[in-house]
Formats: structure tokens, C-alpha cells, sequence
């Protein structure tokens, strides 16, 4: 079944939430990348809250890149997403482990540890908006819900699960993100509060077979609560051998001229592992345009 983004409207209109089912696309990062089981929740986290921030881009060409730069043995994550729900990442150390937490669960905050998240959107104007707050919890829904309280100033509440199976595979990923207007009353708010910290996990609740209409109506406790709009959502990296080329562009001409010394350069995407190669007489190109 393909993975599926909506948004949805509820009480009437005051509360805009977004769900999403992102199990194929998180399976597909930990292929590409052979990820772990912590690492893949890590990562798949990410791609899952960058799907949704990226879904809120009003410009056909917004991008959001999320960096979580944390001085556990995962390393940097990093995810970048469009507004047309695809998305892309990776991770320093694809094998870092921990023990399972006190619950019984993957422990990624003992592979992120302590730092700091970056949410760069980039709108199409002459300087990105950066937006950075320190790490509160490293489990990377906290630390969103915390960056959009202080960066944004938006009472937000995130939910991101990965469900792991016993062979390292993804079982379920998915989240959601419910968001209230300035002048939602204050029993409202309180009604979803309350709703969600009763509420199984995301992955629990699409486990059991909750479409994500059924997620929404269920967090929101409203049976009014409708969509508005729906997507679907992939892994797609957007590099090419033009991409490349610009890459090799920011070395220094002595370095260009180290590597056109060999037959073949070859340079790996970080984020999809497809690998471009670039013969001497094109290294010798690219070091005459230096």
C-alpha cells in the first residue's frame, strides 16, 4: 500500500492537522543506506516530520532542509523535502547502537545526543530562513514541538514513530502534526491534549489498521474533523552528474587537479549512493574553469 500524506481541518476550521504514513519511504532509506535499527528511526523520524514541513511550503518550489547535529555516535542527520513530498536523507554512522531504553524501545536519543537542530527553508528569496534551537530530548519529536514554540512561536504538537521488525525492516512509520489558530479557545485545546496523551502511539495506532481519517477524527475528538487536501509521499533524491559538477567546482583547482591524475573520478550521492563517474579530460575541464 503507497504511503499517504493529509491534511486535515477540525473544529470547525481552528485546528489544522496533518497525518502521514511514511512506512514505504523510511523502508526505502534503509536500504539505500543499510541503516540499523536505531539509526533507522532516527532517520526515519526525520524524513517523516521533513514530509510534513515540507507538504507546508506555499511556494511550487519551497525546500526545507533539516539538520539534527548531535554529539552521539549517530552523528549529523540530514533530510532535505519539497513541497511535493519527496524527500531525501542520511545519517553519519548508518550502524551506531545503543541499548533499548528503560521502556523497552530503540534509544535514539543515545545516538543523537546532545546539540542542536537547523530547519533551513528556502522560499525562493535571496537568503534562506534559518531557524535553530538547542536539543531538548533527542528523540526528535520533542525537539520539533520545542523549535516550534521558541523559533516559530506556534503551539504545536508532533507525533513520528517507526515500528521495526525483527529482521531490521520498517514495520510502520508515520506522524502527525496538529497545530491550533491564535483564538482556538482554551477548552479545545485542553479536549486534544487530553485526547492525545491518552492515545496509542502513531505506530500503534497504524498498526492496528487506523486509516489516517480515522488518526485525525480520533486526536482532534472531533467527528467533524474533514481533509482538505492529500498526497503521496517518497523517497526521491533530485542529484545528477550537473549536480556533481558544481560539487567538484567548490574544490580548490589543486585538488581538481589531484583527482583528473586518475583515469576516473568517481563521486558517490550521499543521499540515493548512485555514483557518478568523470573521465580526465572532463576533471582537466573542470580544472580550466576554476
Amino acid at each position: 500500500m503507497a504511503d499517504r500524506l493529509v491534511k486535515f481541518l477540525s473544529h470547525v476550521d481552528m485546528v489544522k492537522i496533518m497525518c502521514v504514513e511514511t512506512t514505504n519511504l523510511v523502508e526505502e532509506a534503509r536500504k539505500i543506506h543499510n541503516l540499523n535499527p536505531t539509526p533507522t528511526a532516527a532517520l526515519g523520524r526525520t524524513l517523516t516530520m521533513a514530509t510534513m514541513m515540507g507538504a507546508m511550503q506555499k511556494e511550487e518550489d519551497g525546500k526545507i532542509t533539516i539538520q539534527i547535529i548531535g554529539n552521539g555516535p549517530l552523528g549529523k542527520i540530514i533530510v532535505s523535502a519539497n513541497n511535493r513530498s519527496e524527500v531525501k536523507g542520511c545519517v553519519d554512522n548508518p550502524l551506531a547502537e545503543a541499548p533499548l531504553n528503560e521502556k523497552g524501545k530503540l534509544n535514539v536519543s543515545a545516538i543523537v545526543g546532545q546539540g542542536q537542530l537547523n530547519v533551513i527553508k528556502d522560499i525562493g528569496l535571496k537568503e534562506p530562513y534559518v531557524g535553530n534551537v538547542p536539543l531538548q530530548t533527542g528523540e526528535i519529536a520533542e525537539d520539533f514541538a520545542y523549535y516550534y514554540a521558541v523559533s516559530e512561536q506556534i503551539p504545536t504538537a508532533v507525533a513520528l514513530g517507526v515500528l521495526v521488525n525483527q529482521d531490521g525492516s520498517v514495520k510502520k512509520a508515520g506522524g502527525y502534526i496538529i497545530q491550533a489558530t491564535p483564538d482556538t479557545p482554551e477548552e479545545i485545546l485542553k479536549l486534544i491534549e487530553n485526547r492525545i496523551a491518552e492515545s496509542d502511539s502513531m505506530t500503534q495506532m497504524l498498526e492496528k489498521g487506523m486509516t489516517l481519517e480515522e488518526i485525525a477524527i480520533y486526536i482532534s475528538d472531533d467527528l467533524n474533523t474533514y481533509a482538505v487536501e492529500e498526497c503521496t509521499p517518497i523517497y526521491q533524491c533530485d542529484c545528477s552528474k550537473e549536480r556533481m559538477e558544481r560539487a567538484l567546482l567548490c574544490l580548490s583547482k589543486n585538488d581538481i587537479m589531484d583527482l583528473a591524475n586518475d583515469d576516473v573520478t568517481e563521486i558517490c550521492c550521499h543521499f540515493c549512493n548512485k555514483k557518478y563517474q568523470f573521465s580526465k579530460a572532463e576533471m582537466l575541464k573542470l580544472h580550466e574553469l576554476k
